[in-house]
């Protein structure tokens, strides 16, 4: 704004902005977000300008924002038994047959083939399309919640998909293969079983060692027990030259 003063300050916001997602620096106009873990797709924000002269003046304008969801971790993957050059001619009706049989919003991440590019352009017939659903407030849907409407509705997908393709046409998902183990994760494991029988065989160890050391302290305490029984029983005893001893306590004489 070319004025100078209050007519010359301009200050910018975002109009009808109730979900708080994105926020607005007034001075500057930088939008920045808020809150959009869990989401993606475009949102079109309303930004108005104002200057903050007398009988302001203002504008507005909408502003795209895109936000991808490429690392999302609700990514599914529909396979078509179709060319990946005939899929991406079509991909905008393909988004609008799987929108309409999900009753969500489905936002196309990436369309590619496991082939190398020319050979699947004239020879492959898969096609991966991976796909983020998105419910209410650009909310994403869990991938396993997709998955089985996907299974539901899949008889009625190819129907709609074999009339924008004209002929047979089949979509299936691409199951995440299970993950197999590592060399560091075996090493892991073996590690943790050997610390595991070393800790159990010292465990025992130390049982057994207070188990044994009680044995012989009873068996002392038996003999010794045995002892002074025999002591009371015969109150004589030899000394070391078999001369009988008397155990008990010799009479002071008196004074």
């Amino acid at each position: 704004d070319p004025d100078s003063g209050d007519n010359g300050l301009l200050l910018y916001s975002l109009v009808n902005n109730e979900m708080n997602e994105f926020d607005i620096d007034e001075n500057t106009g930088q939008i920045f977000t808020v809150s959009v873990a869990g989401k993606a797709g475009t949102f079109y924000l309303e930004v108005q300008a104002a200057d903050q002269g007398t009988g302001s003046l203002m504008a507005r304008t909408t502003v795209n924002v895109t936000v991808d969801s490429s690392s999302s971790n609700n990514i599914v993957v529909v396979v078509l038994n179709q060319k990946i050059n005939v899929v991406e001619r079509n991909l905008a009706e393909v988004k609008r047959v799987l929108e309409d049989k999900l009753a969500w919003n489905v936002y196309i991440v990436d369309v590619h083939s496991n082939e190398f590019e020319r050979k699947a352009r004239s020879s492959t017939d898969v096609t991966h399309v991976k796909i983020v659903a998105f419910g209410e407030a650009n909310q994403e849907i869990p991938a396993e919640d997709v998955k089985r409407k996907l299974r539901e509705q899949k008889g009625n997908i190819e129907i709609e998909l074999e009339k924008i393709f004209s002929t047979s046409v089949t979509a299936a998902i691409e199951e995440a293969p299970e993950e197999s183990a590592t060399p560091e994760l075996i090493a892991t494991i073996v590690l943790s079983v050997l610390l595991a029988c070393t800790l159990i065989i010292f465990l025992v160890y130390v049982l057994l060692t207070i188990k044994r050391k009680r044995k012989y302290k009873q068996q002392y305490l038996v003999q010794k027990r045995a002892e002074m029984m025999e002591g009371i029983a015969n109150p004589c005893a030899t000394d070391k030259n078999g001369t009988l001893k008397s155990l008990e306590k010799p009479e002071r004489p008196n004074d």
